[in-house]
């Protein structure tokens, strides 16, 4: 009869089977890129069998859409540690609170060490799912979840600041990210004269947040 350590012993050696795959696959996708990578290349730098690779994924795109997942949850956490250490006193200037939204919204971008590669890994799944209707449900989906958390932990500070945003939160986070992922990847192209991803998120701070607070 199983006992219920032994379960649990499973459970955590099954977790620690996934997260090394996980790893790997950053690795192996940075280098060789979503398509280019294999899963026999996955399970090598994991150390692996395909066995233990198919015990916890059924494809190479569920294992990216698991990547996709567990780096929205760890900037989910930086999120909401990025809203605790702000100083209330220090967002009642227009100065202030610029300052404290592009630090909330970059702590929901990839870490700076490894920002290059997630930019070129999100583009070609994003790709992948423009071109396979069969990804595309789950990943839109995943970006949902993912810009719906933001806005729901924007919408709260500012509302704790008697402040609000001129549209809807979730449409004043797509133009949030997207001022910042098209100033962090023209960084990257190494664009001339390109403006810093904060300076953009600065300036639609300032058309995006005014005082009091939502109708409805």
């Amino acid at each position: 009869m199983t006992t219920t350590e032994e379960t649990g012993v499973r459970s955590a050696r099954r977790e620690r089977t996934r997260e090394r795959l996980l790893d790997a696959a950053f690795d192996v996708f940075a280098r060789l890129g979503v398509q280019g990578a294999s899963i026999e290349a996955v399970c090598d730098a994991a150390g692996f069998t395909r066995g233990a690779f198919y015990s916890n994924f059924e494809n190479k795109e569920e294992l990216f859409l698991a990547l996709m997942d567990r780096e929205r949850r760890t900037h989910v956490a930086a999120l909401e540690a990025a809203l605790e250490r702000l100083d209330p006193g220090s967002l009642q200037t227009s100065a202030g609170l610029r300052d404290a939204v592009r630090s909330v919204v970059g702590a929901v971008g990839p870490d700076p060490a490894a920002e290059r590669q997630w930019c070129v890994m999100a583009a070609e799944f994003e790709l992948l799912s423009l071109r396979d209707p069969g990804i595309a449900p789950r990943y839109v989906a995943e970006q949902r979840r993912m810009r719906t958390e933001i806005a729901d932990a924007l919408d709260r500070l500012l509302g704790g600041l008697g402040l609000r945003f001129t549209v809807e939160p979730r449409l004043a986070v797509e133009l949030l990210l997207g001022a910042y992922e098209t100033g962090a990847r023209a960084a990257l192209l190494g664009a001339p004269d390109a403006p810093e991803p904060g300076v953009l998120v600065e300036a639609l701070v300032d058309a995006l947040v005014v005082p009091g607070h939502r109708a409805g």
